[in-house]
């Protein structure tokens, strides 16, 4: 039987990742975010932060066209010639291979990363997509970060904005485009609990 692969993007400050983590418990698969990052970062010889700086920089024509190219290659070897600079384009091939490994090797939940692109020809992926009113997401995120909402608000618009910026960057799509999905959702008037029964409870059918 395929694995299953579920991708969730989500709207910061909408609980997403916290749903993602919820539904994993119940269906007992692994989650990945983070830790690709890491697998990535100690493919480059970097930091996290120097993954997430490279990840935000804006490509000229030449990177874009060298790195297009360089890619595969990139991809596949962990050896950096000296003073070679890394781009965003190969970080983001880099992801999404590691991404495509993990997912061969067992069914999993993969929060963020561009997911839906990497997995949109994989029939046995289910691409999700979480949203919350502004509102209710200021209002979590304030709380998460303990700042106040005025700061909070300032945050999620730049946060959206980069994440937009790099999804249209690299997919060529906007993440908010529901047919990028299979389920699109706006959680604001349930619980991190139910949601995630709820999806947990339309996975297992699939997954059966």
């Amino acid at each position: 039987m395929s694995n299953t692969i579920i991708t969730i993007n989500r709207e910061s400050g909408s609980g997403g990742r916290e749903i993602a983590c919820r539904l994993g418990e119940i269906l007992g698969l692994k989650v990945y975010d983070k830790a690709i990052i890491e697998s990535v970062a100690e493919k480059y010889h970097l930091t996290s932060q120097e993954i997430e700086r490279i990840r935000e920089e804006k490509l000229n024509f030449w990177d874009d066209f060298c790195q297009f190219y360089r890619q595969f290659g990139a991809a596949g070897n962990s050896y950096q010639p000296e003073n070679k600079k890394v781009t965003s384009r190969e970080l983001f091939y880099a992801e999404a291979q590691i991404m495509r490994n993990l997912a061969q090797q067992e069914s999993c939940i993969f929060v963020g990363r561009s997911g839906f692109h990497v997995f949109k020809d994989n029939p046995d992926a289910i691409r999700i997509f979480i949203m919350a009113d502004r509102e209710v997401r200021i209002k979590r995120f304030a709380l998460r970060e303990g700042i106040d909402e005025k700061a909070a608000a300032k945050l999620i618009d730049e946060i959206d904005k980069a994440r937009e910026n790099y999804t249209k960057t690299f997919t060529d799509t906007s993440r908010y485009d529901a047919r990028n999905y299979d389920l699109t959702i706006n959680v604001s008037p349930f619980t991190t609990e139910s949601v995630a029964a709820f999806l947990a409870e339309n996975i297992r059918r699939k997954m059966a």
